[in-house]
């Protein structure tokens, strides 16, 4: 039911409006409509998919956000069954380039297990790292055994206290990079345990076969949300700022420049630190303010190359790089069967966002150049895209979390307020910072507010 005051903003009447129309929103609001709920979508963007976003390049459409779907991520793979979509396995086979230290090397499997990486170094911290994953509650890890000391410290002091060597470092701050969008030094060790236990450990995260890197989504990830979208309709209205939230005993209203929405209930998907874009009436408990303060998002690159053929190929490798130094961090090869080679390489903001895109071209083609060789000079296409730089939510791939930050406002991710219930791929327990984790996020709070919904009209939930 809509109508309008004052003949000004337009105003709707739903039981439940979504604020955000990425992976747990969407699923979040498919999920509502099918127990019979009205539904609401409003999106800041002017596109949905949230982090999922495709590009172009050389005719092919690439993510410029998340890419991929391991095997145990059954939630979004339900969903792309249902929706007609399909995977394309991660090409790895061959040899993997590393440049460490200014050598070039090459290897196979899941970490470089050669000169000059110091094999007995990597695998005494890895075994160390293991060990502290066993006691983290994935759920809640601010309720983790030894919680507090492990928050107290970031990921980089761990390792300082680990006397790691210089490789295994080198290593590590890859992994920080490609995770949380930021060194070491600026994560918190719990929140980084946390996000390594929830996707299966170390080795599966970092793996292609059998791991987190396993398929890619055929026709990009973000195509799942576009097919989600078209199903929920008029459901879903992009372009739609959300600036202020009010509720009281009997229900919530959504204030945008356009609209005004009532509804029974709310569920924000937004990032946590993106929620303090919004204003709450009444104000935020203060552990969700100081959630929303203490994990920042981090921030990550993305560059798309693309060659006549891929050529490494014939060189026996795989499109797979690992470097120490530079803007580019790791590439891998996401050429389609019949077209194009294409390189998909991540970029360390901090040496490369500030830049114009023909320097940002050439800090990436000099490095793929030691790489790859001379060939890697003559690309037919090229494409990036900043995720730090972004006008609206800015930041990615998933909060980089400091010290402190956890046991001291961890609940909040997942707490109510009152009416306003949370969701997105921060708040899953198992998968978090994956797309199926968002998706099971968006479930789960569905089936909440069905409850609390049933409960006020005296029907079973």
């Amino acid at each position: 039911m809509s109508g309008s005051v004052d003949g000004h903003a337009e105003v709707t009447s739903v039981d439940v409006v979504i604020v955000g129309a990425g992976f747990a929103g969407l699923s979040a609001a498919d999920r509502l409509v099918s127990m019979g709920v009205s539904v609401l979508v409003v999106e800041g963007r002017d596109r949905v998919g949230g982090r999922s976003f495709s590009g172009e390049v050389a005719g092919v459409k690439v993510d410029l956000g998340a890419t991929w779907v391991a095997e145990r991520h059954t939630a979004v793979r339900d969903l792309m069954a249902r929706l007609g979509c399909s995977t394309t396995g991660q090409f790895d086979e061959g040899l993997n380039v590393l440049w460490m230290a200014g050598q070039r090397r090459t290897w196979t499997g899941t970490l470089p297990m050669v000169e000059p990486v110091d094999l007995e170094d990597l695998g005494r911290v890895q075994t160390a790292l293991d060990k502290l994953l066993k006691t983290v509650n994935v759920d809640a890890a601010w309720k983790s055994p030894h919680a507090n000391e492990l928050d107290a410290m970031s990921f980089g002091e761990w390792l300082d206290q680990q006397q790691a060597a210089t490789s295994t470092r080198a290593l590590m701050a890859i992994v920080t990079k490609v995770q949380w969008g930021c060194s070491p030094a600026d994560v918190s060790l719990l929140h980084a345990l946390r996000y390594i236990q929830a996707v299966g450990g170390l080795d599966h995260m970092l793996a292609v076969e059998g791991g987190q890197q396993q398929d890619r989504v055929t026709e990009t990830t973000q195509e799942i949300a576009k097919r989600l979208a078209a199903q929920l309709g008029d459901r879903v209205v992009l372009e739609t700022r959300v600036h202020r939230i009010s509720q009281d005993d009997n229900g919530v209203t959504v204030y945008t420049d356009s609209a005004v929405i009532n509804a029974k209930y709310a569920m924000v998907t937004a990032a946590p630190e993106h929620r303090a874009y919004i204003e709450f009436e009444p104000a935020l408990p203060e552990k969700t303010q100081g959630l929303t303060r203490t994990f920042p998002m981090g921030a990550l690159s993305k560059a798309f190359v693309a060659y006549d053929k891929p050529f490494w190929r014939a060189d026996g490798l795989s499109g797979e790089a690992l470097t120490d130094t530079g803007p580019v961090f790791i590439t891998f090869d996401v050429s389609p069967e019949d077209g194009p080679g294409i390189l998909m390489v991540f970029c360390a903001p901090r040496v490369y966002d500030g830049f114009g895109p023909e320097i940002r071209q050439s800090l990436v083609l000099k490095q793929l150049v030691d790489l790859y060789g001379p060939q890697a000079a003559i690309p037919i296409d090229y494409v990036d895209h900043c995720w730090g730089t972004e006008p609206f939510a800015p930041g990615g791939p998933h909060p980089a979390a400091p010290p402190y930050a956890s046991v001291s406002y961890g609940d909040a991710l997942t707490e109510p307020h009152g009416r306003i219930h949370w969701a997105g791929t921060e708040t899953a327990g198992e998968w978090v910072g994956t797309m199926n984790g968002a998706i099971l996020t968006g479930l789960r709070t569905a089936e909440q507010i069905t409850q609390r919904l049933g409960a006020e009209r005296g029907t079973p939930a």
